[in-house]
């Protein structure tokens, strides 16, 4: 469901502008639909206070807690399920924040990721979206919202800039505190400074070398390390905020002298700050988590040489790793719960449709 979809339901029922959007501060902010100083029938069409009860619990279907995983950090991996049985992760983070999901799967195909290699399922609802949010703030205060959690949000961004629009005006979350994580996709850098939210901007850099980043993200646009860099820089002095460049620490593969200095050239002087996250280990991937010593030691050489870096631990590493680990594991618990249906080896296979 999208949030023009709650729009027309409710002006089906005789809603105007300023019911529209009472209806949807409080659903964004996990209050029920009579809370306020003025009661609803002072306020609200009859038509509409009808129709509330239902809508409401529509609107909590959107996304439900499936299971909740805290982390020694503070955070909290949540497996959602949305409204069709599919499932995506949210995280809530310590200080306030939420890490939500913009599609099931992903069609990047990043080596490296959990989420990647199932492709892409489906997308997810602007107003699903929201639904992350709601059902986080009935759990814990939500102060910001990261849009780094399962899925490319450049591919669904109608959907995920409907989202931010709701949540920076009656969503309450600050416009800073909204961020908005891509690969890289050239839409971004056209439709995010002609909002009436611009979001921050988080990058996803991993190597400054253009034929790595393209093994690394295979699907990804083909937009070098410095193009992207450069239309980040355009965006941050456009907007104020400075970029987040997200750089995935992985042992022998961009953690090199060269590596360095490439990151220097690139980023040294710019409007921004290099996030640098040791990579998560994935089941069945040879790929390799660097030391916290040397992690730590990389951060502080980039910070001499004048390139503010910011070592992160991935929220709630304890529970699940990855983004994408804790679907793929109720995945597999499913699958092997299932009941086993034997077809004879005579049976034809049914052809797959489109």
């Amino acid at each position: 469901m999208r949030i023009e979809s709650i729009r027309q339901q409710l002006r089906a029922h005789g809603a105007g502008p300023a019911h529209e959007q009472r209806v949807l501060r409080l659903w964004a902010q996990a209050k029920p639909q009579d809370s306020g100083r003025r009661r609803l029938e002072d306020f609200m069409p009859a038509t509409v206070r009808d129709r509330l009860p239902a809508l409401s619990a529509e609107l909590a279907g959107l996304a439900t807690l499936r299971s909740q995983h805290p982390g020694e950090d503070g955070s909290a991996r949540l497996l959602v399920a949305l409204a069709d049985g599919q499932t995506v992760e949210s995280v809530l983070l310590p200080r306030d924040g939420l890490c939500v999901s913009t599609q099931v799967g992903c069609a990047v195909g990043c080596v490296f990721c959990m989420t990647g290699r199932e492709g892409l399922l489906r997308q997810v609802g602007s107003a699903e979206i929201v639904a992350q949010v709601a059902l986080a703030r009935t759990l814990r205060p939500v102060k910001k919202v990261v849009f780094m959690g399962m899925g490319e949000p450049a591919h669904n961004l109608d959907n995920v800039l409907e989202a931010i629009e709701l949540l920076g005006t009656v969503g309450n979350i600050g416009h800073k505190n909204l961020v908005f994580s891509t690969v890289g996709d050239p839409r971004v850098f056209e439709r995010l400074p002609q909002g009436r939210v611009k979001p921050a901007l988080a990058l996803s850099l991993h190597t400054t070398r253009a034929e790595l980043r393209e093994q690394l993200l295979p699907r990804a646009p083909r937009i070098s390390p410095d193009e992207l860099v450069a239309q980040g820089e355009h965006y941050a002095r456009t907007t104020g905020y400075p970029i987040q460049y997200q750089w995935t620490l992985i042992e022998g593969l961009n953690d090199s002298d060269e590596e360095l200095d490439g990151i220097v050239r690139l980023l040294q002087g710019k409007y921004g700050v290099l996030n640098m996250i040791p990579y998560n280990s994935v089941p069945d991937l040879a790929f390799k988590r660097p030391s916290w010593e040397r992690a730590a030691e990389i951060a502080r050489q980039l910070h001499r040489r004048g390139v503010l870096t910011k070592l992160r631990q991935s929220a709630g590493q304890d529970v699940d790793g990855g983004c994408g680990q804790l679907r793929a594991r109720s995945q597999d618990t499913a699958a092997a719960e299932a009941p086993v249906h034997w077809v004879p080896r005579s049976t034809p296979r049914p052809a797959l449709s489109d």
